[in-house]
């Protein structure tokens, strides 16, 4: 079904992909925890959009309250990158003229 700018297969297929991104952040979350942790966020929350948005082009509204997991698991990799900035901030020398 295609409606808008979006069609139902590229969708699932949108969503297919996010769920591997996503499951792979899982799996080598030790490699990396931080980074990791922010890659499923993101994943996460892009998933949530898509099946949103296929939702409403099949006439399916299944998904109860989309609008606060978005916003709880963006907050996740909001508060992680504005850490990271504050570190790398930090390390950055302070120049003196």
């Amino acid at each position: 079904m295609k409606q808008g700018q979006f069609d139902t297969e590229t969708l699932r297929l949108i969503r297919n992909r996010l769920d591997y991104v996503n499951s792979i952040a899982k799996r080598y979350n030790s490699d990396n925890p931080e980074l990791m942790d922010t890659i499923e966020s993101l994943a996460s929350v892009a998933n949530m959009f898509a099946r949103i948005k296929l939702e409403e082009l099949t006439g399916k509204l299944e998904t109860p309250s989309p609008q606060g997991y978005i916003v709880s698991r963006l907050g996740n990799s909001y508060s992680r990158m504005k850490e990271y900035e504050e570190q790398k901030d930090k390390e950055f020398p302070d120049w003196k003229l």
